[in-house]
């Protein structure tokens, strides 16, 4: 894992933690039928049930840089796949739904930046995969 993606991974989990903070902001949890439903499932009040997951989304994403990012464990790839794919989604919906309404979607301000990011993790591991295939590697760090 080479220090351009792990920076760009570290962008990516900050810039879900200000998508996290845009959505409490703007109240996702009273406006969006699936995030009612899991904040409700985690607390009572679903503000707090909404902090609780999204909280934990960004240490999980702190975990993931922390403990095998950053020192290029075997699961880093998988872990940098599977974020900028769920990002991806993400950032993709809320777009959808903001053009969808025909205006503002909570958490639309931070969603093309989540997809930027998103795509440009996809594109570099899938050039590293690549190369590591016409080298006869298995991609190593």
């Amino acid at each position: 894992m080479n220090v351009q993606t792990r920076k760009a991974f570290v962008a990516l989990v900050a810039t879900q933690a200000a998508h996290s903070l845009e959505e409490f902001a703007a109240r996702l949890y009273e406006v969006f039928g699936p995030a009612r439903t899991l904040s409700g499932l985690v607390c009572d009040d679903r503000a707090v049930g909404f902090a609780v997951l999204n909280v934990g989304v960004v240490i999980f994403g702190l975990w993931c840089y922390v403990a095998q990012v950053r020192p290029s464990r075997p699961a880093a790839r998988a872990l940098v796949w599977l974020w900028s794919a769920a990002e991806l989604v993400n950032g993709t919906g809320h777009m959808i739904l903001g053009v969808s309404r025909g205006g503002y979607f909570p958490g639309l301000g931070t969603a093309p930046l989540l997809v930027v990011i998103s795509l440009y993790l996809i594109r570099r591991s899938r050039a590293r995969a690549s190369q590591a295939a016409r080298h006869g590697r298995g991609g190593g760090r």
